[in-house]
């Protein structure tokens, strides 16, 4: 079971089927999609949220190796925004999009933040290690300012091509320390 997020301006809400509507709405922008890995289709289906949510998510999440996450203002709990998740394994453990009109307000870190402590308070994981393309500033702002490193560094194919990526990584030990300086997750810092 899933349990619900909550930070000073959001709600982190399960993933349902019954979200694929919104997904589907929000998610096939090219500002959204350029930077994900290719296994995203492109041109995205008139059924790709659908599918995804019920071929891959769902059975993810029933299997125990990911948690999914819409992301939705505490104001306006019935739009979601964004989408969050978390997954199991050795090399790329977090992923997330933001819809359009709400990048650049800070909503992704605030996100993440409440992500990053799940998987370390509550999962109980060692270390968290995110992977995006090097072009991907405003994600790599993220991972700097919420105290990971850059421990490596690939080629990876994206929606828009092949691309360097950057790998990031943070352990339980140092995560708790970014915390004790006060940067609480439910502040959204």
């Amino acid at each position: 079971m899933i349990p619900e997020g909550r930070t000073a301006r959001l709600i982190l809400r399960p993933l349902q089927l019954a979200d694929a509507e919104q997904i589907q709405e929000l998610f096939p922008q090219w500002e959204v999609v350029r930077y994900l890995l290719n296994r995203v289709p492109w041109p995205y289906p008139p059924d790709g949220a659908l599918e995804f949510c019920r071929n891959v998510a769902l059975p993810q999440v029933e299997c125990g190796d990911a948690w999914h996450w819409t992301i939705r203002r505490a104001a306006e709990p019935g739009q979601m925004i964004g989408f969050i998740s978390l997954i199991r394994g050795d090399a790329d453990n977090r992923g997330f999009w933001m819809g359009l009109p709400w990048q650049g307000q800070g909503f992704m870190s605030e996100a993440c933040v409440w992500a990053n402590d799940f998987w370390f308070e509550s999962l109980w994981f060692p270390v968290l290690r995110v992977a995006k393309a090097v072009a991907n500033a405003a994600s790599r702002r993220i991972s700097q300012k919420q105290g990971m490193r850059l421990v490596g560094v690939a080629e990876k194919d994206f929606v828009s091509g092949r691309l360097p990526s950057e790998i990031w990584e943070i352990t339980a030990q140092e995560w708790r320390e970014w915390k004790s300086f006060g940067l609480s997750p439910t502040r959204g810092q």
